[in-house]
């Protein structure tokens, strides 16, 4: 049951920023807000840095390296240099990639069921806090994409 309820979040989740990069340019994914912060390019790859580890903790392959995620990690510095940045296009596509994975890990979970004990309960509360992560940055990415000059796309 739980995994189930997971994949269901993740999905919105993955509505959620798909609809909010629509129509984004690559140049519009550096915008910053004024008073600092992250861009949507950095959270985009946050957001793919921590599916890097989801998907490990589900037992499937990662999409982004360990090099790929580092620049995107908690506490690293805000990406403002767009030379060897990935192109927010490639960064939907590992985005939609990340996803189907993470649904076939789900849905394995959900088939197989969770394991039992501690275990079980830890996955659990850890695929939870990271999905809560997940729809947190999200949000941001709507926000932002205003901060771009760009209509909000959930109404």
């Amino acid at each position: 049951m739980e995994a189930d309820l997971l994949k269901g979040l993740y999905e919105v989740n993955h509505y959620a920023i798909k609809a909010n990069l629509e129509s984004l340019s690559h140049e519009q994914s550096f915008v910053s807000p004024d008073a600092g912060g992250n861009c949507i390019h950095w959270v985009l790859g946050h957001i793919l840095c921590q599916r890097r580890a989801i998907l490990t903790m589900l037992g499937e392959e990662p999409v982004w390296s360990e090099e790929q995620a580092a620049r995107y990690r908690r506490g690293s510095e805000p990406v403002t240099e767009r030379t060897n940045a990935p192109r927010l296009e490639t960064m939907v596509g590992d985005l939609d990639r990340t996803q189907e994975r993470l649904m076939s890990g789900l849905a394995r979970l959900s088939v197989a069921g969770l394991p039992v004990g501690e275990e079980g309960a830890g996955l659990v509360q850890k695929l939870s806090m990271l999905q809560f992560h997940e729809a947190y940055h999200a949000g941001q990415i709507g926000l932002l994409r205003r901060v771009a000059g760009a209509p909000g796309a959930i109404r």
